[in-house]
């Protein structure tokens, strides 16, 4: 294992959901991507501002919470922000940073709405899963999807061993990993996004409470704290 690519939505989405995974991640020596699907620019709530400036604010923001974990390569995709859909042009961009990268685990948003966690579900968030889910298989190992990647960009096709979903998985299939020691440089990364925290302490000490209660369910010492992923191995 030597190379991780993230695929989320929107600027801070990567470190509510596994900045603390990555943060472990880079410790260990893995080199770590993020692949942010738009530049964020329906975030925050300030109408002074232009669409413009806040997108590129983010991009900003986000680039700086991704060194705090260690992570220096941040790529926008550009899509818009609040409109985000499954379509082939969106598996084909992500598909392109698969093969540019080569990853050898991929961690994305998930696909499933949660109706017990309505935030987790913002539309784009559902969307990005399920372009990520699709550009991991069959899009970004197969040579006849997407051609230009190959015939034009000279892409190779690569397939991706592991696919981490954020969030909880099945009895069988989830994997918590315990970030005990990097919980407190994931809320350091957060608090980056200025623009998007109105209560920075109120957001610091949710995350701490969820990282604990990820903890308990993952069955960790007292006192820990954790990031849950449904794990899925692809052959």
């Amino acid at each position: 294992m030597r190379r991780v690519l993230v695929v989320t939505a929107h600027p801070d989405d990567v470190d509510f959901g596994s900045a603390g995974t990555v943060a472990a991640f880079t410790d260990a020596g893995l080199d770590v991507t993020y692949c942010i699907c738009t530049n964020g620019e329906a975030g925050g709530s300030d109408r002074a501002m232009t669409r413009g400036e806040m997108a590129a604010l983010r991009q900003d923001e986000q680039r700086a919470a991704a060194a705090v974990v260690g992570v220096s390569d941040v790529r926008f995709l550009g899509h818009p922000d609040g409109m985000v859909q499954t379509t082939l042009e969106l598996r084909r961009d992500i598909s392109r940073v698969i093969r540019q990268v080569r990853p050898e685990r991929v961690l994305t948003q998930s696909p499933e709405r949660n109706l017990e966690f309505i935030f987790a579900s913002h539309p784009d968030h559902l969307a990005t899963g399920e372009a990520a889910v699709d550009a991991v298989y069959p899009d970004a190992r197969n040579p006849f999807a997407h051609p230009e990647l190959l015939d034009v960009e000279g892409l190779e096709p690569w397939t991706v061993p592991e696919l981490w979903i954020m969030g909880p998985g099945g009895q069988d299939a989830g994997v918590a990993v315990d970030t005990t020691s990097t919980v407190e440089r994931k809320v350091a990364a957060l608090m980056c996004h200025k623009s998007q925290m109105p209560d920075p302490d109120s957001t610091a000490q949710r995350i701490r409470d969820w990282a604990g209660g990820n903890a308990v369910l993952a069955g960790l010492p007292e006192g820990s704290s954790a990031e849950l992923f449904r794990v899925i191995r692809i052959p």
